[in-house]
């Protein structure tokens, strides 16, 4: 099993920025890639970003060119940070971490991220 902690939410200005982590633990050289989803009251889920074990990154639409999503690997951790930029009103949401493997899925309990005007 994959543990995954978040931490970094909270409430942020329009313009402003927010740095996510996730923490994984436990059956961690299982993963193939990790991501961040992010779901807004009345809204599927859907993916902000991800990378693979190799450093590959792939962003979603909804945030593009504001995000970049980054990891470090340790010995019995891998974290992933996540860093929203100029944030808007609507990328109000839960913000929600993700591991895959080539069999499972974990999730993250999630961490809110409010925009006030």
């Amino acid at each position: 099993q994959v543990q995954l902690v978040e931490s970094g939410g909270g409430l942020v200005q329009a313009g402003g920025s927010l740095r996510l982590s996730c923490a994984a633990s436990g059956s961690i050289g299982s993963i193939t890639a990790m991501g961040w989803f992010r779901q807004a009251p009345g809204k599927e889920r859907e993916l902000v970003a991800s990378i693979t074990r190799d450093g590959n990154t792939h962003y979603g639409v909804s945030l593009k060119g504001r995000v970049t999503i980054s990891r470090d690997n340790a010995a019995n951790t891998i974290t992933v940070y996540l860093q929203m930029n100029n944030l808007k009103l609507e990328d109000t949401a839960g913000y929600y971490c993700n591991s895959a493997s080539s069999i499972y899925a974990y999730w993250g309990q999630g961490t809110q991220g409010t925009v006030s005007s």
